[in-house]
């Protein structure tokens, strides 16, 4: 059960994050939206502490003494975080403690591509490479410094809040962290070999993490979703008029659902691994959440 849990959710104003707070608020959690963006997550948290008590003014409430309802305290909460600062996620646990008292779970959803650590072309023409402009469309023409982005938003970012957060729990010996890995972990993606590479290394963590910590009563999980339509990647998938793009087309191709997912789609697969009750012998797993991408060879 994930009643009265406190859960803190790096990257917890994108799409994903967003949609699996108000789930777990919906299961009886508090949930804490860390993010570099702290009015768009400040926004998510009032929307939420908005909608809890609409339904609890439909329900029963304690009376005070002088006979009028009690006011529904919030349970959800933000507060400004940068995955790669140290002093910022301690500040961030600090003010999440203040709030809700221990931190029984962390999700690690910062993470992200950039522009630069992508090729235009997806494959490289022995004929383009003969010319300047041809080796920067492809993988000669990345730079070590966008690259390292990728990678320290992705890894680092993942494990300097396990740091933070998991330490706590370590010592009081239980809590959980759900990792947030992707499809590229498994089949990389063509012109995204930062990503596909960091998400590679994010699954790999989580494995040696979920060992390290067994002793401490500490599990270490991590989901794999497929293709779900961010802020992020809203642009690469649709055009302008909102069709699908070729490689959008490519990618519901090669999904047997044949379509893309919704955040809330996520949210089963999360609650079983964060639920003690349902999955407490379960740590060090990477769960596919993809409509079937990654089981089907495209023949």
């Amino acid at each position: 059960m994930l009643n009265e849990k406190v859960i803190a959710i790096t990257g917890g104003a994108g799409v994903l994050c967003a949609a699996l707070a108000r789930g777990l608020v919906a299961q009886g959690a508090k949930v804490a939206l860390l993010d570099r963006n702290l009015p768009a997550a400040q926004a998510i948290a009032d929307e939420i502490n908005q909608a809890h008590a609409q339904v609890a003014a439909s329900q029963a409430l304690p009376q005070s003494a002088a006979g009028g309802n009690l006011p529904c305290p919030p349970v959800a909460m933000a507060a400004f975080c940068d995955v790669l600062d140290t002093a910022a996620l301690q500040e961030a646990h600090r003010q999440v403690t203040a709030q809700f008292g221990n931190v029984d779970i962390l999700i690690n959803g910062a993470g992200g591509n950039h522009p630069r650590a992508t090729t235009l072309r997806e494959t490289a023409a022995p004929e383009a490479l003969l010319q300047e402009s041809g080796t920067d469309e492809t993988f000669f023409g990345l730079n070590r410094q966008d690259m390292g982005f990728v990678f320290d938003l992705n890894i680092l970012g993942t494990m300097l809040p396990s740091q933070v957060f998991g330490l706590p729990m370590a010592r009081r010996g239980q809590g959980s962290i759900l990792n947030i890995s992707s499809m590229n972990a498994y089949r990389p993606l063509t012109k995204i070999p930062a990503y596909s590479a960091a998400k590679a290394a994010v699954s790999n963590f989580t494995q040696w993490l979920a060992v390290h910590l067994a002793p401490c009563g500490v599990r270490v999980n991590a989901i794999a979703p497929g293709f779900f339509v961010t802020q992020q990647n809203r642009a690469l998938l649709f055009d302008s008029e909102g069709q699908p793009t070729p490689r959008a087309g490519k990618i519901l191709a090669a999904t047997p659902m044949a379509r893309f997912g919704s955040p809330e789609e996520l949210l089963g697969t999360v609650t079983w691994l964060l639920d003690d009750a349902k999955a407490g012998f379960v740590t060090g797993i990477i769960v596919p959440v993809d409509g079937g991408f990654s089981a089907y060879s495209g023949v």
